[in-house]
């Protein structure tokens, strides 16, 4: 295959490429439009589309009756959506066990078979890699000046400008991290996108998904309406810790025949879609007796989708700097993620019963950690910088080793270091 000129690099290449290097199988999974096929593509030799309307039927009619015939192909050979012929997994699973050869499929798919459970784990043979919408390195708006990977090494003497304005935020919040938005010929054009898929998800996707279901009675009632409800108390909530409980409290307020048990299957069945992607929270050795919150707390795989729900805007998210907090630090959180990714590190959350909390603890495999606050403006840099201090003596070093670093996250223009140690960087400086 010819290789695309108009494709943008992305932080999961390089991790593709070393998965491919060390399994028979990658399994890229993650939400529509965050451009899991583009980057298969990118590094497979042959591809099978499952979803292409003027052969679905004979694929899956294949499929079902020799599924090997549809993993013949120069390899790495990508199957995209292969959930729509489940068996193709353990088709593949076999066929890497037959070949006993590293890096031959790349399989990419948008949502979570209702059956993953009940499937070989192909442990072994499928190794995973899932896939966010752009962080804003990705999408050329941050500048990268300051590399997470040299802040873990130590390399933290930064000196560095954003030029990533708070209009700028604002405006990218509202776009999101979808590939598609950056060949928008209008930023109004692009921000539509993300109501587009909200639209999608609302009225035929969550839907669609449920139909898997073989009890008719487990389906969902089609009910645009209610998934539009649902999907407005997590916006309302995004970044915090409410209960399912709130949010069923918050929904019933307009809808009376709503149960937990269908608030349930809806959030569910969004996870699934890999729309809603929960912050865990990191529970740590800790040297005081104050007990840890174990809450998640509530996101979006991309932000835009939130502010699209809420039908804000960036000029309305300027006169509303509580909700434009939130969704910045969202925002932040996203990209948090495919940075960590990328240093073979996963993101969570702290909170104790006394309220100290720390927006992000950035854990990597090797056991190294970071705490990271998140202040969209510069005047609550002092609390935060306090917080982070107060939080690592807290945290039992003996047993969890000192924090790489501690940084405050900012929406501002300058990147530092304090008197005191704490960087303070702008989320416009920041690469994996």
């Amino acid at each position: 295959m010819e290789a695309n000129n108009d494709y943008l690099p992305r932080v999961y290449d390089e991790i593709l490429e070393e998965k491919l290097d060390s399994s028979g199988a990658v399994l890229i999974t993650g939400c529509k439009w965050c451009g899991k096929t583009m980057t298969g593509a990118n590094q497979a030799k042959s591809i099978l589309y499952m979803q292409d309307p003027n052969q679905r039927k004979n694929l899956q009619s294949i499929a079902d009756s020799k599924p090997s015939l549809l993993l013949m192909g120069d390899t790495p050979r990508m199957i995209d959506e292969w959930q729509m012929a489940t068996v193709l997994w353990d088709a593949v699973r076999f066929e890497c066990d037959k070949r006993q050869e590293v890096g031959q499929f790349i399989l990419t798919g948008s949502t979570v078979p209702l059956d993953a459970d009940k499937a070989h784990s192909g442990t072994g043979r499928i190794a995973r890699l899932h896939m966010r919408t752009m962080s804003l390195f990705e999408s050329k708006d941050s500048n990268g000046t300051v590399s997470l990977k040299d802040l873990f090494d130590g390399k933290t003497n930064i000196e560095s400008t954003s030029t990533v304005s708070i209009e700028d935020l604002s405006y990218l919040i509202c776009r999101g991290g979808w590939p598609a938005t950056l060949k928008a010929k209008t930023k109004k054009s692009a921000i539509r996108m993300a109501q587009n898929y909200i639209d999608a998800i609302a009225n035929e996707d969550i839907f669609r998904l449920d139909m898997e279901q073989k009890d008719s009675n487990l389906r969902l009632e089609r009910n645009p309406e209610r998934a539009y409800s649902i999907l407005r108390s997590l916006a309302r909530n995004v970044s915090t810790m409410v209960s399912n409980k709130t949010i069923l409290d918050d929904i019933a307020a307009n809808d009376k025949e709503i149960s937990s048990g269908t608030l349930d299957k809806y959030l569910n069945t969004l996870r699934r879609l890999f729309v809603i992607e929960d912050q865990p929270a990191w529970k740590p050795s800790i040297r005081s007796k104050s007990a840890l919150r174990t809450s998640s707390k509530r996101l979006f795989v991309d932000p835009s989708i939130a502010a699209a729900v809420m039908r804000t805007n960036p000029e309305k998210l300027l006169y509303d700097f509580e909700t434009f907090g939130f969704l910045f630090e969202s925002l932040c959180t996203r990209d948090m993620r495919a940075y960590s990714q990328a240093n073979d590190g996963d993101v969570f959350h702290y909170r104790d019963k006394t309220g100290l909390e720390a927006d992000m603890v950035i854990s990597l495999r090797d056991g190294r950690w970071a705490a990271v606050e998140v202040k969209l403006g510069t005047k609550q840099i002092e609390e935060a910088a306090k917080n982070l201090l107060t939080l690592r003596e807290k945290i039992n070093t003996d047993k969890m080793g000192m924090p790489s670093f501690m940084m405050i996250i900012t929406g501002g223009e300058y990147a530092y270091m304090r008197k005191d140690g704490v960087l303070v960087v702008p989320i416009g400086c920041l690469k994996p």
